[in-house]
């Protein structure tokens, strides 16, 4: 798949789960300004890269993309209430996002704290939904799930967040960067594509496989997100760069400087393609989606 093809298919991918979302959180001004506040950061734009993941990740074992939309859809939910909550002040303190102002300029703290608290709850209510995953293995989907959550929590995505809050002014330490990449960005980009190949009927050996495939391409891109808050154009990526320096923040160009960083970001994405290699054409879409992560602007 060259970089035309790649970008058809992201495009095809993301209509997709556009009219799902819409589906799942449709307009409804009966619920007042919190719904208001949800949909809003929710259709802020976006690549929809979680669901796209998750729906390659179920092609990737020979299942139907379209059966893992709602899976793919709370993780977008989940992806969305991280952001709301990184922009605001006791956070990143950001006032844009995606090229428009953040939650809390808009709907004020209050609202966007509970906003958050919204869509990852409502994700929780989209996976428990025995109407939006009909004629799915039960014991998949739970397990999906569970997988879904943990990469959200404790022993993912929120330790991830804490320990990155915990480091910021402290020395650059390699193996503190690892871990809050890992857990920050790698948990649930890694568990976008488990889940789908989980609902899609992987065996033990594909799923191992695209465990190692999603670690990788986790790390890769908080990689490339470091290099691009340095030297990426504020304009494209609709907030400001810069950010991470003057916060002080673990990052890999911190610790080991741009061209290293550079390098090993550009190391595990060719790793994470060839792991999709060994899948199979089925996996085709993430070979070339791992060679993405380090090209992408934004």
């Amino acid at each position: 798949m060259n970089s035309t093809e790649l970008k058809v298919y992201l495009g095809e991918r993301r209509e997709v789960v556009e009219k799902a979302l819409l589906t799942f959180l449709p307009e409804d001004e009966s619920l007042g300004n919190i719904y208001k506040a949800m949909r809003y950061s929710l259709f802020a734009g976006g690549k929809r890269l979680r669901p796209i993941l998750c729906m390659a990740g179920a092609e990737a074992v020979g299942g139907a993309p379209e059966k893992v939309l709602f899976c793919g859809c709370a993780m977008e939910m989940i992806h969305t209430y991280s952001l709301i909550h990184d922009d605001l002040p006791g956070l990143d303190d950001d006032d844009y996002r995606r090229g428009v102002l953040t939650n809390h300029k808009v709907f004020g703290e209050g609202m966007a704290l509970l906003a958050g608290d919204g869509l990852l709850t409502q994700a929780m209510v989209l996976l428990t939904d025995p109407k939006a995953h009909q004629g799915q293995d039960p014991v998949r989907v739970l397990q999906a799930s569970q997988i879904m959550m943990t990469a959200a929590g404790l022993m993912g995505m929120v330790g991830g967040q804490a320990a990155d809050l915990e480091g910021e002014k402290q020395k650059p330490d390699l193996e503190k960067v690892q871990f809050i990449h890992t857990k920050k960005t790698g948990a649930l980009l890694t568990a976008a594509i488990l889940t789908g190949a989980v609902l899609g009927g992987g065996n033990e050996d594909q799923i191992n496989t695209l465990r190692e495939y999603g670690s990788r391409i986790g790390l890769a891109f908080q990689i490339a997100d470091d290099l691009l808050d340095l030297m990426g154009d504020a304009e494209a990526m609709g907030k400001s760069t810069g950010a991470d320096a003057a916060k002080g923040k673990m990052t890999y160009p911190a610790v080991m400087g741009l061209t290293q960083a550079r390098q090993t970001g550009e190391s595990l994405v060719e790793e994470a393609a060839q792991l999709a290699r060994n899948l199979g054409a089925k996996a085709e879409p993430l070979e070339a989606l791992a060679l993405y992560i380090m090209e992408r602007t934004h």
